[in-house]
């Protein structure tokens, strides 16, 4: 499936964030986009994920105008969880009451319990986790836990999928490790994936670059 997001303004009543924008993110391909904190880099995954009302700029709630579509279908009139668009952020969220079979688990689409479980156990394999889902997630260690959360993300079967900042709270030989994992993982599944990062060395596709700095927007 290919994303297409058109963005005609974006922002709060006193301040525009971003206007007149718009990119297609072809099926297995991650776009990259960069800025400085506060660009509203983080509000375009908002608008996309249709959870920009949680996002606010100080006391100012931000609006979006524009359109969202995955091939075709227009999702900006679509609940969150109708919209087939998985989260990934720089904390893993995993559920601490939850052991780590649990949580992947949680994510995994109603149906066979028996067909779920062996998603669930797949994934562990996928992870490099065999064995690990009797596991506390406090007991991971960070590369581990960041490995589970993106499983769980795959395990809902999103259309799409938004990454925010994921490899920020990882050391540098983990962080490289980590990337390439997730690159590896949503090519293979075909999914359009868009990338928040402040670190060139995230960049997947040098031709999939948006830079959201003031004066330097370009549209991909």
């Amino acid at each position: 499936m290919t994303l297409s997001v058109r963005i005609d303004h974006l922002g709060s009543q006193q301040r525009t964030l971003l206007r007149d924008l718009h990119f297609n993110v072809p099926p297995g391909r991650i776009l990259t986009l960069m800025g400085p904190s506060g660009c509203g880099k983080s509000s375009v995954l908002g608008a996309i994920a249709g959870t920009l009302s949680a996002v606010a700029e100080g006391a100012q709630a931000l609006s979006f105008r524009g359109s969202v579509q995955l091939d075709g279908v227009d999702l900006h009139t679509l609940p969150t969880a109708r919209r087939g668009v998985g989260l990934l952020f720089q904390d893993d969220l995993l559920f601490a009451h939850m052991n780590v079979s649990e949580n992947l688990l949680f994510a995994v689409p109603p149906g066979d319990r028996d067909l779920r479980r062996t998603q669930v156990a797949q994934a562990l394999d996928e992870a490099g986790l065999p064995g690990y889902g009797e596991r506390d997630p406090a007991t991971l260690s960070g590369g581990q836990r960041a490995r589970v959360a993106l499983m769980r993300a795959l395990l809902a079967r999103p259309h799409a999928l938004l990454l925010d900042e994921p490899f920020g709270r990882l050391d540098a030989s983990l962080r490289d490790q980590f990337r390439q994992f997730v690159f590896e993982h949503v090519r293979s599944r075909g999914i359009p994936v868009v990338l928040v990062t402040h670190d060139a060395a995230d960049i997947a596709d040098p031709t999939l670059v948006i830079d959201l700095t003031p004066d330097t927007t370009d549209h991909v």
